[in-house]
Formats: structure tokens, C-alpha cells, sequence
């Protein structure tokens, strides 16, 4: 969503909440997708899927972090993971 975002000038923060919550996550994966395929410019790209894996759950992680105030036990069961799972993917993107 930041590169879709980047692109027309105007960034989250200045986006009203109820704007930047119409648009679903998926819609959101899928514009960023395609200003990347489109920036190719007909070049293959590589590891698309451990890109935007590690993106998505990187973004997620430090945003369940934050609402549960860094509680591991209740991060893990927002996200409906083990707790050892959600220290692993925290020690993975240098979150814990």
C-alpha cells in the first residue's frame, strides 16, 4: 500500500481513517503488486512470494505487537499462533 500511496503524493498519516479503511489489505497487496510488475518492466521478478510474505507478516507482527503492548501470550493469541512460533517469527525480522 505505501508504494501505491508513495506514488500519488499523499502518505497514510494524511489519509482520513475511514479512507484508509475501505480499502481491503488484499486490494492493497494486489496495487502494490502491480506498480511492482509494472516497474519490471516486462523482467521477470524473483521471490515475489517470500517478498511480500515477509512484508505482510513483518507489518503484522509489529502491529499486533503494539496493541497488545508487546505481550507475547496475548500477541499469540490474537494472531492464533504458539507463543515459541510468534518468538521465532519476532527473533526472524529483529522484533524481539
Amino acid at each position: 500500500m505505501s508504494a501505491v500511496i508513495q506514488e500519488s503524493g499523499v502518505s497514510a498519516p494524511q489519509l482520513p481513517t475511514r479512507e484508509r479503511r475501505k480499502e481491503p489489505l488484499r486490494a492493497c497487496v494486489q496495487s502494490a503488486l502491480d506498480i511492482y510488475f509494472r516497474d519490471l518492466d516486462g523482467h521477470n521478478g524473483e521471490a515475489v512470494y517470500e517478498m511480500v510474505i515477509g512484508q505482510v507478516e513483518q507489518a503484522m507482527l509489529e502491529s499486533v505487537m503494539l496493541h497488545t503492548r508487546s505481550n507475547q501470550t496475548r500477541a499469540a493469541d490474537v494472531l492464533g499462533i504458539n507463543r515459541s512460533t510468534l518468538r521465532k517469527k519476532l527473533k526472524l525480522y529483529g522484533l524481539l
